[in-house]
């Protein structure tokens, strides 16, 4: 049975586009991919020297946001010949951690989180966090972009002495494509937006746009993968925000699915 005949939807992603376009034609919709996640790139030096600080400072505790920024150190560890000591060190830290894919990480190199967000969210793992860390405690803390970094901010207003480390850069997706894409919600050509991280939310939301969180309310169906990408939405303040319980992709078309399912019974 192919509960999205006729309808069109559209995708923010970029990696895994291919395979939700796929998904989404399997059950007869049609689907527009606008790739407004923007690319990631290695500041080396950065990472480099985050590395060696890391290496030559004490720190009580390591906070590990993403598994890129995790890997993105290590490999930075090994290319200067230190990942013995960068993963030794790690094992005498206490880790705290946000993501699946940081705790992917964490596994494949026989490490063991100390405080770990369990809903994944940045707010979790600041109330886990502030129950076990003393203020005069030295921070070593990887963030991805300027909105995480607020999460050093707020270790500071605690008391903790933190060392931000930002190893990777994020690039903006192409002005022409958000625009396509917020005049495609805002004329409510597309019956759903499909987003999978939390970026794409804040890159979509970058420019005053009157006319978008109307046109969610009123016809145009978001839907995130993943609590962050909702509560991002949230946010930015759209009220009807459709997530699966399981953070996956298949999920994610099932539960579209279903909700046009829902709707057209009514």
């Amino acid at each position: 049975m192919k509960d999205l005949t006729g309808k069109r939807i559209a995708i923010a992603a970029d990696r895994q586009s291919d395979a939700i376009r796929t998904m989404v034609e399997k059950k007869g919709g049609e689907a527009v991919v606008y790739s407004i996640q923007g690319k990631q790139h290695l500041d080396e030096q950065t990472s480099r020297e985050n590395v060696k600080t890391f290496l030559a400072e004490e720190f009580e505790w390591a906070v590990l946001t993403t598994g890129i920024g995790a890997r993105t150190l290590a490999e930075s560890a090994s290319k200067a010949g230190l990942a013995e000591a960068f993963i030794s060190k790690l094992k005498k830290t206490k880790l705290v951690i946000r993501g699946s894919k940081t705790m992917k990480w964490l596994k494949e190199n026989d490490l063991q989180p100390y405080l770990l967000s369990e809903d994944g969210t940045m707010n979790n793992l600041l109330e886990a966090f502030s129950e076990e860390s003393a203020p005069e405690n030295r921070i070593f803390l990887q963030a991805y972009n300027q909105d995480d970094a607020r999460l050093k901010e707020k270790l500071e207003q605690d008391g903790g002495n933190v060392y931000l480390s930002q190893p990777y850069i994020h690039e903006a997706p192409p002005k022409e494509t958000v625009t396509r894409l917020r005049e495609a919600i805002s004329a409510q050509s597309v019956d759903a937006v499909l987003f999978t991280s939390k970026k794409q939310v804040i890159n979509l939301f970058s420019e005053e746009n009157s006319t978008l969180i109307p046109a969610f309310h009123e016809g145009v169906l978001a839907a995130a993968v993943g609590k962050v990408t909702a509560g991002e939405l949230e946010n930015q303040g759209i009220t009807n925000v459709l997530q699966p319980e399981s953070q996956k992709m298949g999920a994610m078309i099932v539960e579209i699915e279903r909700y046009y399912r829902k709707q057209e019974s009514r």
